[in-house]
């Protein structure tokens, strides 16, 4: 008969100057995790560039990172448990700042690749375990505040990365890019330390689900690349992608045979069991890839059709933080005061409607037009994360957050890959359908089109250059309308999710033991 495994210690909240430290500290490193996520997008043509290889090549920058840090992230609760919560944090942050500054150098891109490899895979860690410390630095009542912050730094900086990136490419070099994670990850990795090392329970002992593990690599990984790599090879018409999808099916059903038997499971889904932590996952996730897939659909469009560059189609966006920032603390501090299914309605609504202003953009959208909905959508940010973060936390005791935390980031950053690809997959197509239907009209029966063809003759074209002309207003059309399509469809699906919210429970309080 086995013993009961030994009481894990419980510490009590910080207070004053160090909770407030150890918040920042805990806040920059991811914020730093984070932005590393989106800032390699708009660098992504001057690195193929300087290291020799064409743009399909250089998206491997990106797909490697979110492939080992897809796989690494569910890893949290075992890590934490065999090495300590402190211990694991630090010394992921160290690493990162590590594998950054390796980055920066990598001579090749063969060794480029490998580096975000190795980011990505110490990275892991990094998100589930920051919340899980910053939880433990504040009371219970004030656990609400705890996640305003952090949700904070994890919604605006996918925004700022490409905003900064972009500056950093154009104005230094992009290998700066991740020099910059060097004094940021230091500094974060040095107070955590100093501020939490007596705080750490300690690790313990406990074998490796080596099947697990396997499995989890194979089904992850297979899917990742796949969601990466699908508009580019024409998704299912490609016999690869046939091939990730079928190898990420049988992974994933073996993976869930496995771990809902095995006696020391590498990833707990037995977390899904409660009905708060599932449904409130399910729409965190649905909700997050909605988000991230309009976040890289609106600046695609500027850039594309709408004639900003980079750094200002940068500029249109990143307003989005300003009102997130102003009421996040607010929504914090009455989490515990407000049914969070309430806040997280609200939250719903006014993503459904800024979505729905979005929705009747067209080619003539001012700059202010654009930048209304965009300072709007920073309340639905703050009423956003908070509530459903409550949610799923509700009822766990201190040594299964590690587990849940990772867990539920792991399902909302699979989502947001799934959003963005699906999200460009689906422009693309209802561009190419406009297109096609605007084609149609264009006849000698058609008096508008004539007419314009005309105009374009007289002013100098030639009919070739006049259809051309044309073509390109046309596209332009198209992919607006596709744009438009998306944020229609968006706002309607965020307000089903109202409905999955108030399948969960009233929030219970997290336990203070095990």
């Amino acid at each position: 008969m086995s013993q009961a495994a030994p009481a894990r210690p419980v510490f009590a909240p910080l207070e004053g100057r160090e909770r407030v430290i150890g918040t920042v500290a805990l806040s920059l490193a991811t914020f730093m995790n984070v932005l590393d996520s989106s800032i390699a997008n708009v660098s992504l043509p001057a690195i193929a560039g300087d290291m020799g290889v064409s743009p399909a090549q250089g998206t491997w920058v990106i797909t490697s990172f979110a492939v080992a840090n897809a796989i690494a992230v569910p890893l949290t609760g075992w890590l934490t448990q065999r090495f300590g919560q402190v211990r694991l944090f630090t010394a992921s942050v160290l690493l990162f700042v590590l594998a950054s500054w390796l980055c920066g150098l990598a001579p090749n891109i063969e060794s480029l690749i490998f580096f975000r490899v190795l980011q990505g895979l110490v990275a892991g860690p990094m998100i589930p375990l920051s919340q899980t410390l910053l939880l433990a630095s504040y009371p219970a009542a004030m656990a609400g505040t705890a996640m305003a912050m952090w949700g904070m730094t994890t919604l605006v900086a996918p925004v700022m990365g490409p905003l900064l990136g972009g500056w950093i490419t154009d104005n230094v070099a992009w290998p700066w890019i991740f020099y910059i994670n060097v004094p940021v990850g230091l500094l974060a990795a040095s107070i955590t330390w100093s501020i939490y090392r007596s705080r750490d329970p300690g690790p313990r002992r406990i074998p490796l689900d080596w099947v697990g593990l396997a499995l989890l690599v194979l089904f992850v990984g297979s899917m990742q690349i796949m969601i990466d790599k699908g508009k580019e090879l024409d998704w299912f018409h490609s016999g690869e992608i046939m091939a990730l999808a079928a190898v990420a099916a049988a992974g994933f059903v073996f993976f869930l045979a496995w771990e809902l038997t095995d006696i020391h499971p590498i990833v707990n889904l037995r977390l899904f069991a409660r009905r708060n932590y599932l449904m409130a996952c399910l729409a965190l996730s649905v909700a997050y890839g909605l988000f991230f897939g309009n976040v890289v659909l609106l600046p695609l469009w500027l850039q594309q059709w709408m004639g900003y560059t980079a750094t200002w189609a940068g500029m249109v966006t990143a307003p989005v933080g300003l009102l997130a920032i102003v009421f996040s603390p607010w929504v914090g501090k009455n989490v515990n005061k407000i049914d969070p299914r309430k806040l997280a309605t609200f939250a719903f609504l006014g993503f459904a409607l800024v979505l729905w202003m979005r929705s009747n953009f067209n080619t003539d959208a001012t700059v202010m037009v654009i930048l209304i909905p965009t300072i709007l959508q920073g309340v639905a940010v703050a009423f956003f994360f908070i509530p459903l973060q409550a949610i799923i936390f509700s009822g766990l005791t201190p040594d299964q957050l590690p587990s849940a935390s990772g867990l539920s980031n792991f399902v909302r950053i699979t989502a947001g890959a799934v959003g963005t690809s699906m999200f460009t997959t689906l422009w693309e197509s209802r561009s190419a359908l406009h297109h096609a239907h605007l084609s149609e009209a264009v006849s000698p029966s058609n008096l508008s089109a004539v007419q314009a063809l005309t105009q374009l003759s007289t002013s100098g074209l030639s009919a070739e250059q006049a259809a051309a002309s044309l073509n390109r207003l046309m596209d332009q059309q198209a992919a607006t309308m596709a744009v438009t399509d998306l944020f229609f469809l968006s706002s309607g699906l965020f307000l089903g999710l109202i409905g999955l919210v108030w399948l969960t429970e009233p929030k219970q309080p997290l336990k203070s033991g095990s």
